[in-house]
């Protein structure tokens, strides 16, 4: 295969094939540290053309490759495994914003551009592109579009794949679809770039895309409000959807135990509301008039709230330094529990009307499997998706846990099944629920992906051992 290394470094330079193996680490790990693997070769193609050059010489030798955003997936699918054979393709020097088109509220954009540069670019033609994640300075839009990154604002205005119109795409024979289509009409035929939003790479690379851009918000009011359960954050989202339509862009459930974690291990990070409640959630509304008047739109559906009991407190932003400090509680709700060890996670999704029953269940049928343990669960509890998470204080006890996450993701995953959700909401299979989604998904629902994956990639070369 050395022959393969110097025709690499003929199509991207010699500078761009990295092959020592301490170079090669930061591209071989993921995120959370749970898969570490081997690679023949770390590629950093400068454009579309070189992509496709670099995948051609790949599938000639049947080499296999994995594509690589910012290596920010939370389920292994941008990290090789371990024989060594692969060439890792990092997009991070795709990083042009190719056009904005303000008219037609479209924003062309490759693939190794983070998502922070992605917003910016849309902000700066006063437009905004909502897709929103705590990782936004660091993954890149082709791995949020790979992966269908959910985020935040959901509720509003959908996952990652509502907010394409056209892809450009790196097929794995090398051939390029050019299909950056800015259109939101296109009724000849199959949807194709619907088959690739999602895949996390197994079925081709996404190198560019066309993004839908909304309009930017001149008025936001965020509020963190306590109360007293899951039922009653559900009761509270039906008033808000009810009073604010559209205007709401965001609704998301904290428990006691994830806010103190984040309290006690997030610098600056401060309660609030006079006490730690026992459920808290952050709500944001949005208007695109600077006269909205929301925060009291808010004050008149929190009033009758606290009234009834169904609100036990709440504090509205008054500031944006304020509305900063109440999302940052949110958005490092993974990284507080980081510093206490590895935990069992779940990225999972029921209806929303089940979000209490889910939590009643699955809390009390782990509690009474794995005595003393904590469970974290925060989440975008207004489109039904929780990240439910395990661990135990003790480091010997959460290592035994550790040994039994098959038994624990056992009883979430098959009470979720029975609630009628999904056991990846937003972080998709990649390694890491690979096998597991067997067996919550039929066998014509497998054969009908095995199928696509062997039409577009009859070789199995492309990020193989990620979703099937």
């Amino acid at each position: 295969m050395t022959k393969l290394l110097t025709e690499l470094a003929g199509v991207v330079g010699g500078q761009n094939v990295i092959t020592d193996p301490l170079d090669q680490a930061p591209y071989l790990r993921d995120w959370r540290g749970r898969y570490e693997g081997k690679a023949y070769a770390v590629v950093r193609p400068g454009s579309t053309e070189e992509v496709a050059a670099v995948v051609r010489l790949c599938a000639e030798q049947g080499v296999p490759l994995v594509p690589q955003g910012g290596n920010t997936s939370l389920c292994g699918a941008a990290t090789p495994d371990d024989a060594g054979r692969a060439v890792v393709v990092s997009l991070q020097r795709l990083n042009r914003i190719r056009h904005v088109d303000v008219d037609n509220g479209t924003l062309t954009v490759e693939a190794g551009c983070t998502l922070a540069e992605v917003q910016a670019a849309a902000s700066a033609s006063d437009r905004l592109f909502p897709l929103s994640l705590a990782s936004e300075g660091t993954c890149r839009i082709g791995g949020n579009l790979s992966t269908n990154a959910g985020g935040v604002h959901v509720l509003r205005y959908g996952n990652a794949r509502d907010l394409v119109l056209g892809l450009e795409v790196v097929l794995p024979d090398g051939q390029i679809w050019h299909g950056l289509r800015a259109l939101r009409k296109d009724n000849t035929g199959y949807d194709l770039k619907q088959l690739f939003l999602g895949a996390e790479g197994t079925l081709g690379i996404i190198t560019a895309a066309v993004l839908k851009l909304s309009p930017r918000p001149r008025s936001i009011c965020t509020a963190w409000v306590a109360v007293p359960s899951p039922e009653a954050a559900v009761a509270l989202l039906r008033r808000f959807r009810s009073e604010c339509g559209e205007r709401l862009s965001a609704f998301e459930l904290m428990s006691q135990p994830t806010l103190a974690l984040v309290l006690r291990h997030i610098p600056g990070a401060q309660c609030p509301l006079a006490e730690v409640p026992p459920w808290s959630v952050l709500i944001e509304l949005g208007d695109t008039r600077t006269d909205a008047g929301l925060e009291e739109i808010a004050e008149s559906i929190l009033a009758p709230g606290i009234e009834s009991g169904l609100v036990l407190d709440a504090a509205i932003a008054r500031s944006e330094a304020q509305r900063v400090a109440l999302w940052a509680l949110r958005e490092n709700a993974s990284e507080a529990q980081r510093h206490e060890g590895v935990s069992v996670k779940h990225d999972v999704s029921v209806p929303v009307s089940r979000i209490p029953e889910f939590l009643r269940r699955a809390d009390a049928a782990l509690l009474a499997a794995f005595p003393g343990l904590r469970i974290v669960a925060f989440g975008h509890v207004g489109d039904g998706n929780l990240h439910y998470n395990c661990s135990k204080p003790d480091a010997d006890a959460n290592a035994a846990l550790i040994g039994e996450r098959g038994d624990v993701n056992r009883i979430v995953h098959d009470l979720v099944h029975e609630l009628g959700g999904s056991i990846s909401a937003e972080h998709g299979l990649g390694q890491l629920k690979r096998d597991e989604i067997r067996r919550y998904k039929s066998a014509l629902e497998m054969d009908l992906m095995q199928r696509i994956k062997s039409a577009f990639d009859p070789q199995g070369l492309m990020n193989p051992g990620k979703v099937l």
